[in-house]
């Protein structure tokens, strides 16, 4: 009897943003194939008794070639054993899910997939960005820096003019070549950038600049994301407060809201329209 697949993402770190799903197949798996950033603490939710193989990479350096990864799955399941492929983040954001997705359907391989808090999202939560605001930008575009050739280079012209928020993955340490890869692409170099190390772990890093200074940004351990766009200046509460404009409040001088705040908080009941009759 065949056994199944499941490519599961461990999310950006915390084993505390793992879902339920995750963490029930980690604690049943026979076998599990792990990247090499997933954090020890989600490592350690593994079942004693399983098989556990470092699959994964740092720093372009390969412990094991992608084809071999999917041999192992393949070989695995095919011996009925429950495994997971145990990704950073998604496995369908920059995961190669869909390369190894592939390997299993030509090999009859059943397989479930069991999103993740991608790092995208995780990284600007800790760090308090808002990667989308009404104001500031209405896109987002998730890019890597990483491609599989140099000639697959992206041309990043196409996400500066719609004024999305850009988060970078994989930007590795020359950010002096992901600068000028921006303002070729026109955007402005005064446009604000975050970097987010290791993002919701005890060892969170981040450092802001704009494009113009990312060139002296220091080297910070991997993961690490990129997030570029005007959003990251409302994770300065100054800024959110000049942004949004609301009246100082405080509950020790105030014993009710301010009508001002109270308009900006609470939108008004619609009045009702023709033929419609007021609720009693």
């Amino acid at each position: 009897m065949k056994g199944k697949v499941y490519l599961v993402g461990a999310g950006p770190g915390d084993p505390e943003l793992l879902t339920v799903k995750a963490l029930r197949l980690l604690q049943g798996a026979e076998a599990v194939l792990h990247d090499d950033l997933v954090a020890p603490e989600i490592l350690q939710l593994i079942r004693p008794s399983a098989q556990i193989y470092d699959v994964g990479k740092r720093c372009g350096k390969k412990k094991i070639q992608q084809g071999e990864i999917n041999s192992l799955m393949v070989a695995l399941a095919v011996s009925g054993l429950r495994v997971v492929r145990l990704k950073g983040g998604d496995p369908l954001i920059f995961g190669r899910a869909g390369e190894e997705m592939e390997a299993l359907r030509s090999n009859n391989i059943p397989f479930e997939i069991v999103p993740g808090v991608t790092s995208a999202m995780g990284a600007a939560a800790a760090a308090q960005i808002p990667l989308t605001h009404r104001r500031a930008s209405a896109a987002l575009v998730l890019i890597t820096a990483h491609r599989a050739s140099p000639k697959d280079a992206a041309d990043w012209s196409r996400y500066i003019g719609s004024g999305a928020t850009l988060v970078i993955y994989m930007p590795g340490q020359n950010y002096s070549d992901i600068a000028k890869r921006l303002t070729a692409a026109g955007l402005e170099s005064s446009t604000p950038c975050a970097i987010i190390s290791r993002a919701t772990t005890k060892y969170q890093q981040t450092h802001r600049t704009t494009v113009f200074d990312l060139h002296r940004t220091p080297q910070l351990a991997a993961p690490t994301l990129l997030v570029v766009g005007e959003v990251v200046r409302l994770a300065n509460p100054a800024a959110v407060a000049a942004e949004l404009a609301l009246p100082e409040f405080s509950p020790a001088k105030d014993k009710v809201l301010p009508h001002a705040l109270f308009k900006a908080v609470l939108p008004q009941a619609p009045r009702p329209g023709a033929g419609e009759e007021p609720m009693s």
